[in-house]
């Protein structure tokens, strides 16, 4: 055989191989997918709001969102009925403080969320208490986010925040951390 036969030879079989394992793989994943299924039906979440990810700053700040708020199937007609917990924090040189908040209302339209919750526990000083709402925007690689806070500079000067409030979603998330996932609501109405 020549030179030019072999390559084309070996090409082919690579190929087949590679086509193969994909099949097996395919295949193997479908049967886990059917078993898991078969075994117990899976109600879809009326809404959702999951992920992490750094906000983009070109001075460097260290600005981190992360989301677990979901509202259950059976609480579809009542956003005020979500659950779950976000924080967030901002450190810049070492000076900044973080906070913790418990979901009392989700709201999500196609990809993007708005999510309130009153903050349980913070180190930033008159924090805790106040209602806080953050909007996500899930693009994939480039998920955007806003925050009630925006105008007034932090949370502890946003005056009596109806719930499901923030601003439309203006900052960046910083190029490979953006992992935020929006379950789309659908109300019955």
């Amino acid at each position: 055989m020549n030179r030019r036969t072999k390559i084309v030879v070996l090409g082919c079989a690579l190929l087949l191989s590679a086509g193969a394992a994909s099949a097996a793989t395919a295949t193997a994943s479908a049967t886990a997918s059917a078993s898991a299924s078969d075994d117990a039906p899976r109600v879809r979440e009326a809404a959702a709001l999951t992920g992490t990810a750094k906000l983009y700053r070109s001075a460097g700040d260290d600005i981190t969102f992360s989301f677990d708020a979901r509202l259950a199937a059976k609480d579809n007609a009542d956003p005020t009925k979500a659950t779950g917990t976000f924080e967030f924090s901002h450190y810049l040189n070492g000076e900044g403080a973080r906070a913790k908040a418990k979901v009392d209302c989700l709201l999500t339209g196609g990809k993007v969320a708005v999510v309130s919750g009153v903050i349980t526990s913070s180190d930033l000083p008159g924090a805790e208490g106040k209602r806080v709402g953050v909007t996500v925007h899930d693009v994939g690689r480039h998920d955007r986010l806003g925050y009630s806070w925006a105008a007034t500079g932090n949370p502890v000067e946003t005056k009596e925040l109806p719930k499901c409030v923030s601003s439309a979603p203006f900052e960046k998330v910083r190029k490979g951390t953006g992992d935020f996932t929006v379950v789309p609501w659908r109300p019955d109405f």
